[in-house]
């Protein structure tokens, strides 16, 4: 039986490539840093702030993304 894995498209401008770098900016806007000794003003971005994050900004890369009014 084939296995039925999602394929993951890394290539330039593939949504999960454009979702990690819209996930870098945010994380600089937001002052969170992806090491261990952040430096001052910036706190660390745990797993799942990296994880839901990264999630949102795939939507985002998808054009799945509801809006909200600020």
């Amino acid at each position: 039986m084939a296995d039925s894995a999602p394929v993951v498209h890394i290539g330039e401008n593939s949504p999960e490539q454009v979702a990690y770098k819209l996930m870098e900016r945010v994380a600089d806007v937001e002052r969170k840093s992806f090491h261990n000794q952040p430096s001052s003003g910036w706190t660390t971005a745990d797993r799942n702030w990296i994880l839901d994050t990264y999630a949102e900004c795939f939507q985002a890369a998808k054009g799945k993304r509801a809006f909200t009014a600020r």
